[in-house]
């Protein structure tokens, strides 16, 4: 067995964990930035945008959700 092979496999997984977490942290910043990326996500993938939401409410980020109904639904009329 190579002994250097629990090394590469401990750095494939650490690389897979931080590409992971970039990824979810572009995924939130494109959201927190952009309403028409969070109506987008909102017909796409409303599961993901509930977490968005519920990770601003328990940060003590309130009304997002609010102002994006509200905005949304006066764009439709």
């Amino acid at each position: 067995m190579n002994p250097f092979l629990p090394i590469k496999i401990f750095k494939g997984v650490l690389i897979l964990e931080v590409c992971g977490f970039g990824g979810a942290y572009l995924l939130y910043y494109r959201m927190d930035t952009n309403q028409d990326f969070r109506q987008k996500m909102n017909r796409r993938y409303p599961s993901i945008l509930e977490v968005y939401y519920k990770c601003n409410e328990w940060s003590g980020i309130y009304g997002r959700r609010e102002s994006d109904k509200e905005t949304w639904l006066s764009s439709k009329n």
